[in-house]
C-alpha cells in the first residue's frame, strides 16, 4: 500500500501533513533529484519534467519565459525568497545547485504567505541536514558532451560534501560544486548560440561555483539556532555574436563578441531560531540578507527582433558600445511565524500568525554606470493569520488572511536615449529623459480558504480559493518611460523615415520630463480556484486537479513590440499525475498537463485576445516514465517528454505566431560500482531537431514571425558518486 499520510510540507509556514493541504502539492525527494541529475544538473530542465504545471525548460541559465501554470513562480531557499520583486529578473531557478538540496517542496496556486510573487506557485529548495556523528564526506563527479562534437563541447561538474555533528557541539553541512560548459550544439549538429534570446544569456562557455554551508546547534529540547550561506558565482565569456534571422537564432562567425561578460554574483546569509516549546506555542524566527548582482549580454539592433537599443548618437551605427546593463539588488528581513494549538477553543483547531518586515533596494545601470531605471528602495510591513480546524473527522477547513503595505521611495533618473525601428515604418530617436521620481504606497489584503475530505484512510479531495500578490517588476516599465506606446514615442522623440539610415551623427531636440506617477503600474493580485483528488490505493498513487486563476491588473509583455501593459487576464487548466508501482523491481508513471489563457488586449472588459507564447508556449504537455531496478542494483530509466505546438491569436485583428510540438526520449541507466554509484545518463536519446518552444517564444515579428530557437541535441552523461 502506498501511503500519503507521513509526506510533510512547509507551504503554510509551518510542517502540515500534504494529505492536510487544500492545494496541489508535489515533493520530490533527494534520490529523485539524483535520477535526474543523471540526466543534466539544471533545476528548470529536471523541474520541467517532474512537475505538470511548468513550462518546457528554455535550457540556459535564465529562466525567461518559463512560467508555472502561465504565471510566476516564487523562488525559494530554505524558506527565503531568492526573488527580486522591483526588477524581476529570470536567472534564478537554473543556477541553484542541488548538490546541497535534500527535497524540492512545490505548491500550485496563487499565495500571499511567503509575500509577493507566488501568482503561479510557490517552490522551496530545502537544503541538506546534518547528519549525526563523525563527519560523511560524499563526492559527485560528471562528465557530460554533446555527440555532435565531443571534443568542443565537454561539460565537465565536481561536487564535494561533509557533513557531522560534533559530540555535545554543533551540526554542520558544507557543500562545494563546480561546473564548467563549452560549446553546444541543436540536434542537426549546429553550434548554437550564447545569447539565443537576447541579453539572457545562454548554456554555453561558462563556469560557475557554488559554495553553501550551514551551521546549527541544538541550544534545548525543542530549540535550536542555526545560520547559513550561499554563494553563487557564474562567469559567461561568449565567443561570437548572434544572427536573428530567420529561420532560426544562430552564432555570427563573422562578428566577435564585443561586450563584457555576462556575470552572476549572488550571495545569500541567514539565521533562524526554532522553539518547539514557545509560550504560544511553536515559534520560527528568520532573518536573512541576499545581496544580488547579474550582468547581462551585450546585444546589437536588430529591426525585426531587437528593435530598441540605447542610442550611440550615430544612426548609422545605432547601438551605444554601452548597451549592457548590471542589476544590483539587496534585500533582507525577518520572518516571524507561531504555530498555537487552539485545542481549549476547538479540539484540533490550530493558528498559524506572525510578521515580516522586508527592506529592499534596486538599480540598473549601463557598463558606463549610466541607470537604466529609477533607482529604487522599498519598505514591506505584513502581517498574516491561517487557521485550521477539524470540522468532521474527515472535512478539515483552512483559511486566513494576509495584509501586504509596501512603502516605495523612488529616486529621480534620466532614461539614456534610445535608439527604436518599425519594420515598414521607419525610426524613431528618444533623447535622454528625466523622470522624476518621489513616494509611493501599495496595500492590499489577501485571503485564503480551503479545504480537504477523506474519501478513504488514503485518499481526498481538496480544493479552495487563494489570492496571491504581486508588484508587477517597476523597474521594466520606468526603463521603457516615454516608449511603451506609440503616442509616446512620437511625443517624447524624433521620427525618422524607413529606408537606409545615413552613417551621421543625430540628435533628436525635445527637451522633455515625465514622472514616475505617470507610469506606475497597479500591483497585481491574482485569484486562483482549484479543485481535484488525490490518493493512494493498493500500488497506485497519483492526484487530479482542475484549476483557474483571474487577474484585473495582469501584465503582458509583448516580444514582437518589446512592450508592457496591465489588462485583464484568466489561465485555466487541468492536471493528472499517477505512479503505479507494478512489481517490486517495476514502475511506471506519468503526468499530463493542460493549460491556456486569455486577456484583454484592447481593455474593453472582454477577454479579446489568447496570452502571448511567453506565458503559454505550449498547451498541452505530457511525461510518461518507467524504473526497472535489477536484483544486482542496476537501475535503468527511461522517459518520454512531449508537447503540442501552439498558433493562437494575440490580438484582436488575429495576429499569431506558431510554435511547433515535439516529442522527446531520455533514459539513464545507474549500477553499484567500488562502493559508489556510476551512471551513464542520455537525453534527447534520438537527437531530434527542434526549436525549444519556450526559448523561441522569446522574440516575435509580425511579418517574419518566430523566431525559433533550437534545442539541444543528444547529450551524453557519464558520472560517478560516493560516499565515505
Amino acid at each position: 500500500m502506498i501511503e500519503l499520510e507521513p509526506i510533510i510540507v512547509t507551504g503554510a509556514r509551518t510542517e502540515r501533513p500534504v494529505s492536510r493541504t487544500p492545494a496541489t502539492v508535489r515533493v520530490v525527494e533527494r534520490d529523485e533529484i539524483e535520477k535526474q541529475m543523471q540526466l543534466t544538473s539544471n533545476p528548470s530542465a529536471i523541474i520541467s519534467r517532474l512537475i505538470p504545471g511548468y513550462s518546457v525548460s528554455n535550457q540556459t541559465i535564465s529562466g525567461a519565459s518559463e512560467t508555472y501554470r502561465g504565471r510566476d513562480l516564487l523562488v525559494m531557499l530554505d524558506g527565503v525568497p531568492l526573488n527580486t520583486p522591483l526588477r524581476d529578473v529570470s536567472r534564478i531557478l537554473a543556477l541553484i545547485d542541488l548538490n546541497t538540496v535534500e527535497r524540492i517542496e512545490f505548491v500550485s496556486g496563487a499565495s500571499s504567505l511567503y509575500g509577493s510573487g507566488a501568482t503561479g506557485g510557490t517552490v522551496n529548495f530545502i537544503t541538506k541536514k546534518a547528519t549525526d556523528g563523525k563527519p560523511i564526506v560524499r563526492i559527485n563527479t560528471a562528465l557530460r558532451a554533446f555527440t555532435a562534437n565531443v571534443g568542443d563541447s565537454l561539460q565537465p561538474e565536481i561536487s564535494a560534501s561533509i557533513t557531522g555533528k560534533a559530540e555535545n557541539g554543533p551540526d554542520y553541512v558544507f557543500v562545494g560544486s563546480g561546473r564548467f560548459a563549452d560549446k553546444t550544439y541543436d540536434g542537426a549538429g549546429r553550434e548554437l548560440p550564447s545569447d539565443g534570446m537576447l541579453g539572457q544569456g545562454g548554456g554555453d562557455r561558462f563556469e560557475s561555483g557554488n559554495l553553501f554551508g550551514k551551521l546549527g546547534y541544538d541550544l534545548d529540547l525543542g530549540k535550536r539556532f542555526e545560520v547559513s550561506a550561499n554563494w553563487i558565482y557564474l562567469n559567461q565569456d561568449p565567443e561570437w555574436m548572434t544572427t536573428y534571422l530567420p529561420p532560426f537564432a544562430r552564432p555570427d562567425f563573422t562578428r566577435p563578441y564585443e561586450g563584457k561578460s555576462v556575470l552572476e554574483d549572488s550571495k545569500q546569509i541567514s539565521a533562524r531560531y526554532t522553539d518547539d516549546d514557545f509560550a504560544l506555542g511553536s515559534l520560527k524566527a528568520v532573518a536573512f540578507f541576499n545581496d544580488v548582482r547579474k550582468r547581462f549580454n551585450y546585444s546589437e539592433f536588430d529591426l525585426n527582433y531587437n528593435n530598441v537599443v540605447y542610442y550611440s548618437g550615430n544612426l548609422g551605427d545605432p547601438t551605444s558600445p554601452f548597451n549592457q546593463t548590471d542589476l544590483s539588488n539587496q534585500r533582507g528581513g525577518v520572518n516571524l511565524t507561531v504555530d498555537s494549538p487552539l485545542d481549549r477553543l476547538y479540539d484540533g483547531m490550530r493558528l498559524t500568525w506572525g510578521a515580516d518586515i522586508i527592506h529592499e533596494k534596486t538599480s540598473q545601470v549601463t557598463t558606463e554606470g549610466r541607470d537604466t531605471f529609477n533607482p529604487m528602495s522599498m519598505m514591506t510591513y505584513a502581517a498574516f493569520g491561517q487557521l485550521e480546524a477539524p470540522v468532521t473527522e474527515r472535512l478539515t477547513v483552512r483559511g486566513g488572511m494576509r495584509y501586504e503595505y509596501f512603502d516605495l521611495t523612488v529616486d529621480d533618473f534620466v532614461r539614456p536615449a534610445a535608439f527604436l525601428g518599425f519594420p515598414g515604418l521607419g525610426y524613431a530617436v528618444l533623447p535622454d529623459l528625466p523622470v522624476a521620481g518621489g513616494e509611493f504606497d501599495y496595500s492590499a489584503p489577501t485571503f485564503n480558504l480551503g479545504g480537504t475530505f477523506d474519501l478513504t484512510e488514503t485518499s481526498q479531495i481538496f480544493g479552495g480559493f487563494s489570492q496571491g500578490y504581486a508588484l508587477p517588476d517597476v523597474g521594466s516599465f520606468t526603463r521603457r518611460a516615454g516608449a511603451m506606446s506609440t503616442p509616446q514615442i512620437l511625443f517624447f522623440g524624433c521620427f525618422l523615415p524607413p529606408g537606409p539610415l545615413p552613417p551621421v551623427p543625430f540628435n533628436c531636440a525635445k527637451n522633455l520630463t515625465t514622472s514616475f506617477d505617470q507610469i506606475s503600474p497597479e500591483a497585481q493580485i491574482v485569484n486562483s480556484y482549484e479543485l481535484g483528488v488525490r490518493g493512494s490505493y493498493d500500488q497506485f498513487k497519483g492526484s487530479l486537479v482542475g484549476f483557474v486563476s483571474t487577474s484585473e491588473e495582469g501584465v503582458t509583455f509583448d516580444p514582437a513590440t518589446n512592450s508592457l501593459s496591465q489588462q485583464k487576464e484568466i489561465v485555466w487548466g487541468a492536471e493528472f499525475q499517477g505512479e503505479w508501482a507494478m512489481t517490486e523491481a517495476f514502475s511506471l508513471g506519468t503526468f499530463l498537463a493542460y493549460r491556456e489563457g486569455r486577456f484583454d488586449q484592447n481593455k474593453d472588459g472582454e477577454y479579446d485576445s489568447w496570452l502571448p507564447n511567453n506565458r503559454i508556449a505550449t498547451p498541452f504537455r505530457a511525461v510518461v516514465y518507467g524504473d526497472y531496478r535489477f536484483d544486482n542494483g542496476v537501475v535503468f530509466h527511461l522517459e518520454g517528454e512531449g508537447w503540442t505546438g501552439r498558433n493562437k491569436a494575440v490580438n484582436p485583428a488575429g495576429l499569431s505566431y506558431e510554435l511547433e510540438g515535439d516529442f522527446l526520449v531520455n533514459t539513464s541507466i545507474s549500477a553499484p560500482l567500488a562502493g559508489g554509484t556510476f551512471y551513464l545518463g542520455v537525453q534527447n536519446l534520438f537527437d531530434e531537431d527542434y526549436a525549444n518552444p519556450t526559448a523561441s517564444s522569446v522574440r516575435e515579428n509580425a511579418a517574419l514571425g518566430t523566431l525559433e530557437v533550437h534545442g539541444w541535441g543528444r547529450t551524453v552523461s557519464l558520472g560517478y558518486a560516493k560516499t565515505f
